[in-house]
């Protein structure tokens, strides 16, 4: 079987449907790390690299799968854009002419 070429950063779905991102790479070693989408971390040997089948995909849109985020976890309101309801702090100083 031909292998895609493993490099650090590039993404991949498996057989299964499973996203995952190379997050190391060590050809001396012959082991690759990935991230899956959900964030879980596995390390494969190049043998069982080759047995998960991946295909070449184009990063996701949504990172924040592998960070388990929830709208809560971004610390701002997002229905409520911090620009319409701040003022500007200048506009309350008098000209001194």
């Amino acid at each position: 079987m031909n292998s895609p070429r493993i490099r650090i950063g590039d993404w991949f779905k498996t057989v299964d449907g499973d996203n995952l991102e190379v997050v190391a790479f060590d050809p001396d070693e012959g082991v690759v790390e990935v991230q899956f989408y959900d964030g879980t971390v596995e390390e494969y040997d190049l043998e069982d690299w080759e047995a998960l089948e991946v295909k070449p995909i184009a990063p996701p849109e949504d990172w924040s799968g592998s960070y388990d985020l929830t709208r809560d976890d971004y610390g701002v309101d997002l229905d409520h854009p911090a620009g319409e309801t701040r003022s500007n702090p200048l506009d309350h100083i008098e000209d001194a002419d």
